[in-house]
């Protein structure tokens, strides 16, 4: 007989949640809203399959000849390879979901690496999968409520780790103890530094994450061999609760409705930048604007996009020389917006990044917190920007949501028009229907019905 709630610790209480998971618990809203994450997480990562550092990472994963999962693009790797690239395609354009706690922001779109790898490797159903997702969204989402550790130096994939070994393990099938040692290695292994997403980045601010969803893998695949994990690594001494805080957290009284509390980015950028791109685009599109007559640009946003992508405590944000620093750098992001009225994969070529314009236009970029705004987030993401032209004409558009955010849901409709986009370059008309209904029908499906399809994704260009 299993141990009463009371004498288990809080590592086997949240394995006996997602052990006791299942896809009826979600509500019709939050069961489309998980596809839709997962037509998501596909279609921004076959759009990142050209990109030079996956080219490396690819040829890095399949050298050693394992199997086991299946790479998006063809070939196959071991499982927590396989893991780790694929996440890393869904991360690498900065397209993805995102989850705004009032101290905290995650990405729980980066858990399907883990969890479609672990699926695979044991012939999972696309239930299971899907089910599997549903509590690493749960799990990520929850803690960062909870137990926020930016302010502390540490990483958001800090709590994303027990999101990935537990998910992991729940779509290998694992039982209770085994998900609890899983959620255990890879929580305690993998406490990570902020200093990922601060100053002049580096490829492993995409990376950071795939790396978790690695070693979930990897944790899940040691449970199941019956290696063990700390069991009080939240509240024993030195454990997580120890770095977090103390903060209360009751496992048996979660569901798995989480989902639709993320929200899904509009423009290719850094999340805490959307409706203040939004309200460049509203700028831009309003009679007399003229961007190369632009004398100034002035956003009043809240603290948190300031601190992370403004120029604030996280560092100026006016040395943009690649693709990572271009994505969190909301002067950049403003500037090429104006100019360009779109910002998509494109707009990240190198050639552009390092333009003239959007490097000059840029500089003209200031942005100040609100503390009303700041007081609003994350139920809001206030923007209030002004554009003065050279000659005094004043342009100014406010705003404190986006297509995608919490209060305008994304339809499946939306969602596959963003897929579509994406998706064209790698993969013809077909293949796009086939792998959306695949998708959205995966929980009468094999989990290798849509791996198969990830299969071909390349081979044939639209």
């Amino acid at each position: 007989m299993s141990a009463p709630t009371e004498s288990r610790t809080e590592v086997q209480q949240l394995a006996r949640f997602a052990a006791q998971a299942d896809l009826s618990q979600l509500s019709p809203a939050a069961l489309e809203q998980l596809k839709i994450r997962v037509l998501d997480t596909v279609g921004v990562a076959i759009g990142a399959l050209d990109a030079q550092p996956l080219r490396a990472i690819r040829a890095l994963v399949t050298a050693d000849g394992g199997t086991g999962a299946t790479l998006i693009g063809g070939g196959s790797a071991s499982p927590d390879h396989a893991a780790f690239y694929n996440a890393a395609l869904s991360r690498y354009l900065d397209f993805m979901d995102a989850y705004l706690a009032k101290r905290e922001t995650n990405h729980p779109s980066d858990n399907m690496g883990a969890v479609l790898a672990a699926a695979e490797s044991v012939g999972a159903s696309g239930r299971e999968f899907l089910t599997a997702f549903a509590v690493a969204y749960q799990i990520h989402a929850r803690l960062s409520d909870v137990a926020p550790v930016r302010d502390l130096g540490f990483d958001h994939t800090t709590q994303g780790a027990f999101a990935a070994g537990a998910a992991a393990a729940r779509a290998m099938g694992l039982d209770e103890d085994q998900i609890a040692n899983a959620a255990a290695i890879c929580g305690t292994a993998n406490v990570a530094l902020r200093v990922t997403r601060t100053g002049n980045l580096s490829h492993w601010k995409g990376l950071a994450y795939p790396h978790v969803a690695k070693e979930g893998v990897f944790a899940a695949q040691l449970a199941a061999h019956g290696i063990t994990g700390p069991e009080a690594v939240f509240e024993g001494n030195k454990g997580f609760r120890a770095l977090a805080g103390d903060y209360e957290l009751d496992w048996s009284a979660e569901d798995l409705e989480k989902v639709t509390g993320t929200i899904i980015k509009k423009h290719n950028a850094e999340i805490h930048s959307q409706s203040a791109l939004d309200a460049a685009q509203d700028i831009r599109a309003q009679e007399g604007f003229r961007a190369d007559a632009i004398a100034k640009v002035e956003l009043t946003t809240f603290d948190v996009a300031h601190r992370i992508i403004g120029g604030g405590e996280e560092g100026d944000k006016r040395l943009v020389r690649t693709k990572e620093e271009a994505d969190h750098s909301l002067p950049w992001m403003l500037a090429v917006v104006l100019l360009d009225g779109r910002l998509n994969p494109e707009q990240y070529e190198p050639e552009r990044i390092v333009a003239d314009d959007v490097q000059d236009l840029m500089r003209k970029v200031a942005i100040t917190p609100s503390q009303e705004f700041s007081d609003r987030f994350p139920e809001h993401m206030c923007a209030d920007l002004t554009v003065t032209l050279g000659d005094g004409t004043v342009f100014r558009a406010q705003t404190d949501d986006y297509e995608g955010f919490t209060t305008h849901p994304l339809t499946w409709e939306a969602a596959r028009e963003k897929f579509d986009a994406l998706a064209a370059p790698f993969a013809a008309a077909d293949l796009r229907e086939r792998l959306a209904q695949t998708i959205h029908g995966l929980e009468d499906r094999p989990v290798s019905a849509l791996t198969e399809l990830l299969a071909q994704v390349g081979r044939e260009r639209s």
